[in-house]
């Protein structure tokens, strides 16, 4: 059983070990046994341990970009905030989110995905307490443009982090559970900022935000760096000793668990033993365009752009259309516009049981159907009582939140190890750019067209999502090294 596991590692190659690998057929056998024992390590605390850390920045992440939503409706009657001011001041955090995306998921792939998600965490931080300390549109648009990028940069670089701590069997549940803080995090935003902004005033979401922040940046930066990445960039011993301590947090937890053989197999007699191995080569953005990854990197770029259009244009207008549209009170239109994030909370903690049974593509392609049935259902007349309204926005929410989950998930299983990180954050990249444009385009729209247009036009592009998830590649129950080839 050990030695096919070996064997079939050997032989999978999409993670850098390729044919023209300079590397001496003794370092690729290494390579191949470490990633072999890595891979049969069950979840343990070690696990447990990084999944919180990584989890408690991606928690603030959410809270950061959803904490303007929720303050919103005071700078709207203080700064008296136009609809187009309304919908740039949206769009300034994903204007940085996109810079944020590229800087880092490049320099996770030269520096690690550790030093780089400490970093983009102690980034966000800073500037979320910069955000409270201003005092006009100009400057919180120029603090929530840099705090951007710190935001950006967090998510991708944490999604392949943990993707390549989990073995393939139950990999899906797993980081679905993780990635089930971030919408936690969107919900806990709303009920804070539901009970604390009448109370304490805006500036009060952006400290709470802020301080742990830098906290969690620095236990972020004592968490132990990816085995794959290191094992991509031939530093073997630097992995096995971190493999060591994964297994050793096994047998401790007494799991079921049988180590892999700690050798590699025995490497030719002529081959030689150089004293330092050749890296990996480097990727460059261009290769994601390549042949061999051309059709699913376009795929995966139509999937973030359509789902993340609807859920953030959702999510950071409801608030405010609640409160000035249908003349809710304040504290109402935020308990109201909270209910979509709980909705997301409860459809993904259903996903993370079934998504390995059902499968991506078949989960992504059944929630844009079912997310441009409501949003057409809102179109057509949904949207002219209130109750309905907040029926059909809160569940067509839930169920487009839930395909974002399901693509951080996605992504980093369909790109080779020295480019997930790029992969992942080039296709965040364009969450950013469609989560700048869709609340800037709500804006132009609500002053012009009216909310129903709105509505449809958010049905179009799930109806495009949809389409374009037919040709995902199923990722499913297989490992990273056999996804990515």
């Amino acid at each position: 059983m050990h030695d096919n596991t070996i064997t079939l590692a050997a032989s999978a190659t999409a993670d850098g070990l390729e044919a023209h690998d300079p590397s001496p057929a003794s370092d690729r056998g290494r390579a191949a046994a470490l990633t072999a024992r890595f891979e049969a390590i069950p979840f343990t605390p070690w696990h447990r341990r990084a999944r919180i850390v990584m989890g408690s920045a991606t928690f603030l992440d959410a809270f950061d970009a959803l904490s303007l939503a929720f303050v919103l409706p005071i700078l709207i009657k203080l700064w008296e905030l136009s609809p187009a001011q309304i919908g740039w001041m949206i769009a300034a955090s994903y204007i940085g989110q996109l810079l944020g995306a590229l800087l880092f998921s490049r320099l996770a792939e030269s520096f690690g995905r550790v030093p780089m998600a400490a970093a983009a965490t102690a980034l966000m931080s800073v500037m979320g307490l910069a955000c409270a300390l201003t005092g006009n549109f100009q400057m919180l648009f120029l603090c929530r443009l840099i705090q951007g990028i710190g935001v950006g940069g967090e998510m991708p670089v944490a999604a392949t982090y943990i993707s390549e701590l989990l073995r393939a069997k139950g990999r899906g549940r797993y980081f679905m559970l993780y990635e089930m803080i971030f919408p936690v995090g969107l919900m806990i935003t709303g009920q804070v900022g539901t009970l604390l902004v009448p109370i304490l005033g805006w500036t009060s979401l952006f400290f709470i935000g802020g301080i742990p922040g830098l906290v969690i940046a620095y236990l972020l930066y004592r968490l132990p760096e990816s085995p794959r990445w290191l094992i991509g960039q031939q530093r073997l011993d630097e992995a096995e000793a971190i493999i060591r301590q994964a297994e050793a947090s096994a047998r401790k937890a007494n799991l079921d668990y049988q180590q892999e053989p700690q050798s590699a197999p025995e490497a030719p007699a002529a081959a030689p033993a150089p004293a330092q191995v050749a890296r990996q080569p480097r990727s460059r953005w261009s290769e994601l365009l390549s042949p061999r990854f051309r059709a699913r990197t376009l795929i995966a770029w139509v999937l973030w752009a359509s789902s993340f259009f609807v859920a953030n244009s959702l999510n950071n207008w409801m608030p405010t259309l609640y409160h000035t549209v249908y003349k809710l009170e304040l504290g109402s239109a935020l308990r109201a516009a909270s209910m979509t994030n709980v909705a997301q909370v409860a459809i993904l903690l259903v996903c993370a049981f079934c998504i390995d049974r059902i499968g991506r593509r078949t989960w992504a392609i059944v929630s844009f159907l079912v997310g441009a049935a409501l949003l057409t259902a809102l179109a057509a007349g949904g949207a002219g009582q209130l109750w309905s309204l907040i029926v059909l926005a809160t569940l067509a929410y839930g169920v487009v939140g839930s395909i974002n989950a399901v693509l951080y998930l996605y992504t980093p299983e369909i790109y080779p190890t020295r480019m997930r990180a790029i992969g992942t954050g080039l296709a965040t990249s364009w969450l950013r750019i469609a989560s700048a444009v869709g609340p800037t385009t709500v804006g132009y729209m609500m002053g012009t067209q009216g909310i129903n247009s709105v509505f449809m036009m958010f049905a179009i592009v799930a109806a495009i999502g949809a389409v374009a998830a037919i040709g995902m590649i199923e990722t499913g129950g297989r490992r990273l090294e056999e996804t990515s080839s």
